[in-house]
């Protein structure tokens, strides 16, 4: 576990925010020369505190209006790998993340598609024709809040 003081919480959470602050804005914001809060921000990313940097498209501007999340249970586990199912899953575009899970559903999936009609041709078409899938429950996305989790708000 990395040893974090306030102020270094305060700077990961202002960077979950916003990716693109930079040490001057942050040493401004929390008291600190650019130097300094640039060498904070580095030990923070070598001692593994954040580990990407990712922009996050608006899928809804660039025309995909609807977000389902599926769950899907393999029906064939012995036959199939979950590597195979994974590999083939993580090639069709729509699919936003791939979660393994434990419960009823084998895999949790983050579908985006332009519209109901569009995801229910991504769900006949390519996830049913995946090997080894089985029983599938689909739930759609209304609206999302992110949350600020544990470094507090």
């Amino acid at each position: 576990m990395i040893d974090l003081d306030e102020l270094d919480f305060k700077i990961l959470h202002a960077l979950s925010q916003d990716a693109t602050l930079s040490a001057g804005a942050l040493g401004r914001r929390f008291g600190l020369s650019q130097p300094a809060a640039w060498r904070r921000i580095k030990r923070l990313w070598t001692e593994g505190a954040f580990s990407h940097r990712r922009l996050v498209l608006d899928h809804e501007a660039l025309g995909f209006g609807v977000t389902v999340f599926l769950g899907v249970k393999l029906a064939t586990k012995g036959r199939v790998s979950l590597e195979d199912f994974e590999r083939a899953v993580t090639a069709i575009p729509e699919v936003q993340t791939v979660e393994h899970i434990l419960g009823v559903y084998d895999y949790r999936l983050r579908i985006v598609a332009r519209d109901i009609s569009d995801f229910e041709r991504v769900l006949r078409r390519r996830i049913m024709a995946l090997p080894g899938v089985g029983d599938v429950e689909a739930n759609v996305l209304l609206s999302e809040e992110r949350l600020p989790g544990p470094l507090g708000g």
